[in-house]
Parts: C-alpha cells; sequence; structure tokens
C-alpha cells in the first residue's frame, strides 16, 4: 500500500477538466435530480486514460456516500447505512421528538409516500444514488474503446473495476427493490419504455462480471493507491454473487482462496496508533486488538493485514472528506435535560465545556469521552443484549461486547456529573433505589447501551475548542476511514457457504475463528444459518448492509432448503410474496425481525408521544419508487407485492440479455 487516497484527490481535481461530463454535483439535492431511467451519452466523449482514472476515482468517492451522505439541512441527524438498519432486526428509528418518526413502517411506506432522503430514513437515496453509481460504471464500459493505446491487461483491470461498481449496486438494487430496470451502457436520447427485469437474471450477469473482474484487476499490493478497487475486493463480491446464486461450492472456492492464498489474515494483536479515547480520566481504554482494528487512523496502514478495502475518508475538503458523525446519530441522547434524572431530581448528565471552570470535572466529561448522541437511530435489545448470549450464557470475554476495556458503553457506566446532586459521581440507575420510580422518561432515545468502539470518532474542530459543548464525531479536519470489506467477514461468507452445503461443523470452525480473536469463552460445535447470522451481527455493526445482507441469505436459505434456527424452511417462489404482521410465514429476514425486534409487539409510549412500530411481510423489498414508474411513461416497470399498482402480469425481461438487447430500443 504506497500512498493514500487522499494524494489521487489532487490528481483528479485536474482530470475532472477532461471529462467535465463526468463532474456531478457531489452529494447534493442537485445530485439527485436527473432521472436514473433517463440517462445521456455525455456531450464530450472520454478520449484518455486520465478520464478513465478520474471517472473510476468519482466511482471509488461514491461509495462511500452510504454511510455519510452530507446535506447541509440534515447531515448531522440522519445518514443512509441507518436506513439499511432499520430494516433489520438491529436498530429502530428513536428521535422521539419528530412525530412523523419512521417506525410505523408497514402503514407508512407506500410507492408515493414514506420513502425519503432526509432525517427519517433515506429510501429515495439509495434509489437515485444507487443507479446514479452504476452511470459511473457505464461511463468507462460505454467510453473504454475510445481510449487509444491501453494493453489488454490495463483496459480489462478498467473494466473490472467498473463492473466491481456496477455489480455492487446492482446486488444491493436486487436485495433492496427486488426485479428493476436493467441499465448497462450509456445511452444516446433518452429512453422511457424500460422494463423490470428479473432479478435472477440480473445476479446471473453480475456474477459474469466478478468472475471477469477477478481475473484482471490487481491485487492492493500492485496498485498505486489504497482505496481503489483491487483483486481481493472483486474476489469478495464473487463470493457473495455465487451465494445469491446457489453456486455455494464455488463460493466456498473463492473464500478459500481469499483466506489463505491472498496474503490477508486476522489481525490477533494490538497495532497501529494507540488513541486514548478522547478523555482517559472519565473513560479509560484498555488497549486491545478490537479497539485498535476500528480506530480510523489504523485501517488503511499497511501493518492491517485484515482490510481488503477500505473508504478513504480524511481532510478538509468535500472531495476529501464527508463528515461522519457517528457519536451524535447513533449514541443515546444521554444528557436529555427533560429527560434522564438524579434519584434527588436533578440532571442526570450534562454536557459541561472545559471552561466552565464551576462545573467541569475530567473525571466526568462524558461529552469528549463518548460524544453528545441525540439518539436518531437505537439498537434493539437484541442487538445490546440478547445477541451477545452464546451457548446459553453471555459471554463475558468477547472484547466486542467488553465495558471493562473500554469498548462497549452501558448507561450505567456514566456517572451523575451535577455538583449540586447528592448522587454526584455515582452511577446512573435507571430506577430510583426507594421507590422504583423509572428516571428516565424516555428510554427510546435516551437510555440504551452502545457499540463504543464503533462509534467513537475524535472530533478535532470541538477538542480545539474549549467552550464546545458538541463532540459529534469526524468533523471537517478529521479522519473517518472506514471499513468497506474486511477478512473477517470473508470467513463468516465461507461459513455460510459450507452450511448450505450440509457442512455445520465446518461452518463453526470459520465462525469460531471471528469469535476467537475476540478472546470469546464461548465457541461454536455446529452452526445454524441464525448462529451466522447473529455473528454477522457482532462483528459487522456499521459496517455490513445488514438490511441487504438479511434479504440476501433469506433468497439463499430459499435457494438450499435449507431450514432456519427455528426449523422453518421457504419456497424460493413464495416467501417474497406475503403481506402482514402477524408472527408467522414471511421471509427469513421477516421471522428474525419478529423474533428479535420490536416491531409489531405493540405501541411504546414515553414522555414525547406515543409510537408505533410495524414492519410488514411485504416490507422485503422496498417500493419502486411512483415517480420512476411514470417517468417511465412509454413502457410499464413492475411494482413489488403487496404494495399499490402490483400487477403479477406486468411483463419482465427473464434474462439479462434480453435487457441488454433492448436498451437501444427507444420510442418517441
Amino acid at each position: 500500500m504506497k500512498n493514500t487516497f487522499k494524494d489521487i484527490r489532487a490528481i483528479v481535481g485536474k482530470l475532472l477538466i477532461l471529462v467535465p461530463f463526468v463532474v456531478f454535483p457531489s452529494c447534493s439535492d442537485e445530485f439527485l435530480e436527473p432521472d436514473p431511467l433517463s440517462f445521456y451519452e455525455p456531450s464530450t466523449t472520454l478520449s484518455t486514460e486520465s478520464g478513465l482514472q478520474a471517472v473510476l476515482a468519482m466511482a471509488d468517492r461514491h461509495l462511500r456516500s452510504y454511510w455519510t451522505f452530507y446535506n447541509s439541512s440534515n447531515n448531522n441527524i440522519s445518514v443512509p447505512i441507518a436506513t439499511e438498519y432499520m430494516f433489520s432486526e438491529m436498530a429502530v428509528a428513536s428521535k422521539t421528538d419528530d412525530g412523523g418518526m419512521f417506525s410505523d413502517i408497514a402503514n407508512v411506506l407506500t410507492p408515493t409516500g414514506g420513502a425519503e432522503n432526509g432525517d427519517r430514513n433515506r429510501i429515495s437515496y439509495f434509489w437515485d444514488e444507487t443507479y446514479n453509481g452504476i452511470k459511473y460504471a457505464n461511463t468507462i464500459t460505454s467510453f473504454i474503446e475510445n481510449v487509444k493505446g491501453l494493453d489488454e491487461a490495463t483496459k480489462n483491470a478498467y473494466l473490472g473495476r467498473a463492473y466491481f461498481h456496477r455489480s455492487f449496486r446492482y446486488l444491493t438494487l436486487v436485495f433492496q427493490f427486488g426485479d428493476v430496470p436493467l441499465v448497462t451502457k450509456i445511452l444516446q436520447v433518452p429512453k422511457q419504455n424500460y422494463r423490470s427485469t428479473k432479478k435472477e437474471a440480473i445476479l446471473e450477469m453480475i456474477t459474469k462480471d466478478m468472475e471477469f473482474a477477478v481475473e484482471w484487476v490487481p491485487d492492493q499490493k500492485d496498485m498505486g493507491y489504497i482505496g481503489m478497487i483491487n483483486k481481493g475486493a472483486c474476489r469478495q463480491l464473487l463470493i457473495k454473487c455465487y451465494l445469491a446464486t446457489g453456486q455455494f461450492e464455488k463460493a466456498k472456492e473463492q473464500a478459500d482462496i481469499l483466506i489463505s492464498q491472498s496474503g490477508y489474515q486476522l489481525m490477533q494483536t494490538t497495532f497501529g496508533t494507540f488513541n486514548d479515547g478522547g478523555e482517559p480520566q472519565t473513560w479509560p481504554i484498555t488497549r486491545n486488538v478490537i479497539w485498535d482494528l476500528h480506530r480510523p487512523e489504523n485501517k488503511l496502514i499497511g501493518a492491517n493485514k485484515e482490510v481488503i478495502l477500505g473508504m478513504p475518508n480524511r481532510g478538509t475538503t468535500s472531495e476529501s472528506f464527508i463528515q461522519f458523525l457517528t457519536m451524535r446519530i447513533f449514541g443515546p441522547f444521554w444528557n436529555d435535560g427533560n429527560g434522564t434524572k438524579t434519584p434527588d431530581g436533578k440532571n442526570a448528565v450534562n454536557n459541561y465545556a472545559r471552561n466552565n471552570t464551576s462545573n467541569y470535572n475530567s473525571q466526568y466529561d462524558y461529552l469528549r469521552a463518548v460524544g453528545r448522541g441525540i439518539g436518531t437511530f437505537r439498537p434493539t435489545y437484541f442487538a445490546t443484549h440478547a445477541v451477545w448470549n452464546v451457548n446459553g450464557q453471555n459471554d463475558e470475554g468477547d472484547l466486542r461486547h467488553n465495558s471493562t476495556v473500554g469498548n462497549w458503553g452501558k448507561m450505567t457506566s456514566l456517572k451523575y456529573n451535577d455538583k449540586t446532586s447528592a448522587w454526584y459521581g455515582q452511577n446512573l440507575v435507571l430506577r430510583h433505589p426507594t421507590t422504583n420510580a423509572l428516571l428516565c422518561s424516555d428510554t427510546i432515545r435516551d437510555w440504551f447501551d452502545w457499540p463504543h468502539y464503533k462509534l467513537y470518532l475524535e472530533d478535532v474542530l470541538a477538542e480545539a475548542n474549549p467552550g464546545a459543548t458538541q463532540f459529534n464525531g469526524a468533523t471537517n479536519g478529521g479522519n473517518a476511514d472506514w471499513y468497506f470489506y474486511r477478512l473477517a467477514e470473508t470467513y463468516l461468507l465461507r461459513a455460510e457457504a459450507k452450511f448450505y452445503l450440509g457442512d455445520a461443523a465446518s461452518a463453526a470452525e470459520d465462525v469460531n475463528e471471528v469469535r476467537k480473536r475476540a478472546l470469546c469463552t464461548q465457541l461454536y460445535s455446529t452452526v445454524t444459518i441464525g448462529d451466522i447470522m447473529n455473528e454477522r451481527a457482532r462483528e459487522l455493526y456499521l459496517e455490513e448492509w445488514r438490511n441487504v445482507e438479511l434479504s440476501r441469505v433469506s433468497y439463499c436459505l430459499a435457494l438450499s432448503g435449507k431450514s432456519d434456527e427455528w426449523g422453518n424452511s421457504y419456497d424460493v417462489n413464495t416467501f417474497d410474496k406475503q403481506s402482514g404482521t402477524d408472527a408467522t410465514g414471511g421471509s427469513y429476514w421477516y421471522q428474525r425481525i419478529m423474533h428479535y425486534s420490536i416491531y409489531n409487539k405493540g405501541s411504546v409510549s414515553v414522555r414525547t408521544g406515543t409510537f408505533n412500530y410495524t414492519m410488514d411481510k411485504r416490507n422485503f423489498y422496498w417500493p419502486i419508487p411512483n415517480a420512476a414508474i411514470t417517468a417511465n411513461n412509454k413502457g410499464v416497470l413492475s411494482q413489488n407485492y403487496g404494495y399499490a399498482g402490483y400487477d403479477a402480469a406486468t411483463p419482465k425481461w427473464e434474462t439479462w440479455e434480453e435487457a441488454v438487447a433492448d436498451e437501444d430500443k427507444v420510442t418517441d
């Protein structure tokens, strides 16, 4: 790994002059204006290798926006990745001062309403931006023949990286939206007569493309910059493609190569730079491998042998950095003055600035130590408690859930810091020790545990300001480097393949490799698909697209004929065509939500109001946006089952070849 991706930003700035048609507004509302079904051929023909580099650099940068999307009106409240977690068993909306909070999903989400690109959810963002990402990839595939002088290996490496970008985005689209329009080229004139293509056909196409990419894209060690798509990332995506097409043995073989023959390894000991966590007097960190592994300053260094593909995100310009306010968005609202009280009625915890000499105490500086959370989204009880129970007991050794070393945050680890309270310096309690009265009036937003080692990002702007009362995460000038793929996931993908192949004992060995690194005391002798998905939940929180992975596994499970952890089996032709909010039926995705989340369990009342948390079986797929359907006014896109406009008779392309052949057939 020779250079950081920051180095290539300066190059990109110059290269974009050569290819003005690919300079799209950077993650703003304007960026969403082009109809993804009506692409135009750029007026300037791509003709230089520097142009190829510029487009791919933009595509690489675009990947991180799914985690960190910046918008001046709502950037500090919500990010796209949170929507993926709301559609899972892992998290729910929790900004309870919003009467329209996105919790009653079964009743709110329709083709014409509920899907947003704002505080409440980013469903629209995923549709629009994913097609924009596909447009980047198609720019390469459509114009690479115009670039003269490329040898075969160089040309195919560019194509392979473009195929990765297109394939990754189509893999996510088909498991978020089901059957979608297949767009593989930049068109010379608008096309408004698209037809949806079956997800099976799209999966077949992207699998073929990723086989090509694995052959031609170089290894990271042979590339000049960190953050460019490399062979390891292509192989990881190919594994998922093989799983999604039921080619389980091939998936295992590719995982074998990535684990044993590609130079990667799980990090087993501390490494890199030690970050003390902001305020060690308040929140001491005992240095450990899990803490070091998730420090941004360590994620992309050469000593980190586990990272397969990372997303560089540091600096001060919009090209080099998008702020990522993890502590604010995902942390509890612990200083809610109206929410949590001491037993003698004072504010439980206050966010005192360092220059507040009357009240500040470095022993109780939770503002710097854990960040000033506002709890827009909160983890479920399953995510904070139940999933950590293995073999019938809580695994006390698991570093990922260990508050003793500082990795895991508990509300009861915080201490009252109002000097006028008799409880000053004592640990928080949820209920009054004498009356048993609840001391928190909003247990949705204000009171929950959190994975501190994942959320803690140094706020360099606030750190430089002694009067700051907002420590939110990675602000301008900070570091929010993030993982896209790492080897721990590869072990769990191989375990999944082995499970489908009927080798649950060997699958358990792969899960145990991940657990042993985390110093778990409880190991598996055999595993269910649930055990594998639970380990993904423990290891990959805020890294994986949880909804997409649950949906993909639901489809794979149906293809395999294997049963889930409750003994349910699924018909691949019907599991995604059911509606209702009752506890029976639906997909594996739905069953995990019913077993492990608060959806469909009744309303929840807190100080600010009563909230219904609902999820429908049909929400396995999000509705195709009505705007896309109406814009395609000379053709018919299919709507998903259970939503208004669904018609099983709507024609779809059965093969990707048919869809590609139709792309040039436009109507007046």
